[in-house]
């Protein structure tokens, strides 16, 4: 098969010199940087050359033994980000090392910044949390309400590499950090390994719209690398498209980063679209050829079926068959795991090809 044609045509997104200087000073808005305003013109100016350079990966090194091309040129960052991956997978394989269950809280109220009150959601992961410590496994709690409390948290949005070619989307993501275009404090070359080094996944959210919270989903974007990601940008040398599509067309592995963990979920709702959330992250975690630990690990419910918002956190409080629910979902992953790392627990057939895969 040809090679298809790479598609161009979006338009120029290149700003002005005016417009980047005016985008740039909006973080400097505060009058306490007027006494500064000469320094900052000073960055200003140096942001403008790197952006009008393109400094994407502005410190780079060959990428060394182990990559098709070890002559290749890759940004430091995403060397380290590598190097922790591979370290958590070590942790991960190491039977002696403590069981860990990562447990991710997924909505986006704190009481830490609007609208000052805590989520019923932080308020479920305790209970898991408290059921993992009892068992004697190690608890990392995601808390993934960071984004909205915490400064310059963020987790950049997909750019669907892999929509081009697959073997673009490399593991972990190399399209963060962007110097050139100030696209920085990227979290997720910290929650990469995170992810790696759990034997088991719990995920407790809110239904937002019918939908999973933007923080949920910005990571459940971002972890497309980690099913069928590319751990060798050389092959690609970095972002080419063209090489990409040669790759893919050829035959493409497809490699399951984070294959054989098990997972739980909780979802609650108040009116609506629990049950579809429930199934949807489901789907996704078993694409991915993660497992669920049991039919009880997976819990869909209501807390305060259309009453005020305002009285949630009563609801939460009088629903204790509800609380016993989490528990038990956290129970299920944790016997689940003990299962797995003694070898117990049934293991997918390798021996079964998909015939459409991804």
């Amino acid at each position: 098969m040809a090679t298809p044609t790479v598609r161009k045509g979006q338009g120029d997104v290149k700003l002005s010199r005016e417009e980047f200087e005016r985008r740039l000073k909006e973080r400097f808005y505060d009058p306490a940087f007027e006494a500064e305003a000469g320094a900052i013109q000073r960055v200003v100016d140096v942001a403008w050359k790197a952006y009008d350079d393109y400094h994407k990966s502005p410190r780079t090194r060959k990428a060394g033994p182990g990559f098709a091309d070890p002559d290749f040129e890759l940004p430091l960052e995403w060397l380290e980000a590598r190097e922790h991956i591979l370290q958590a997978q070590r942790e991960h394989d190491d039977d002696g090392a403590r069981a860990r269950i990562l447990v991710v809280c997924g909505a986006a109220r704190t009481d830490e910044t609007c609208p000052g009150e805590m989520s019923k959601t932080f308020r479920l992961t305790q209970l898991a949390r408290e059921e993992i410590e009892r068992a004697g496994f190690h608890c990392d709690l995601l808390d993934l309400s960071l984004l909205t409390a915490q400064y310059g948290r963020q987790i950049l949005p997909c750019k669907a590499c892999v929509s081009t070619a697959m073997p673009l989307c490399h593991w972990p993501c190399s399209c963060y950090p962007n110097h050139a275009i100030g696209q920085v404090n990227d979290w997720m070359n910290e929650l990469y390994p995170r992810w790696v080094a759990a034997h088991g996944v719990m995920i407790v959210t809110p239904v937002y719209w019918y939908q999973a919270p933007s923080v949920l989903k910005l990571m459940i974007d971002r972890l497309v690398c980690a099913d069928g990601g590319n751990p060798d940008p050389t092959t690609t040398k970095g972002k080419d498209p063209k090489k990409a599509k040669e790759i893919e067309l050829k035959g493409w592995s497809y490699p399951r980063h984070l294959a054989d963990r098990l997972f739980a979920i909780v979802v609650h709702g108040d009116a609506a679209g629990a049950e579809v959330l429930r199934r949807s992250l489901t789907d996704w975690l078993t694409d991915m050829q993660l497992r669920p630990a049991s039919a009880s690990a997976l819990v869909d419910r209501y807390v305060g079926y259309y009453e005020p918002y305002a009285t949630s956190h009563d609801a939460l409080d009088r629903d204790d068959r509800f609380q016993e629910e989490v528990r038990n979902s956290a129970r299920a992953l944790v016997e689940a795991v003990k299962l797995a790392r003694a070898g117990q627990f049934p293991r997918a057939d390798r021996t079964i090809h998909d015939p459409r895969p991804k």
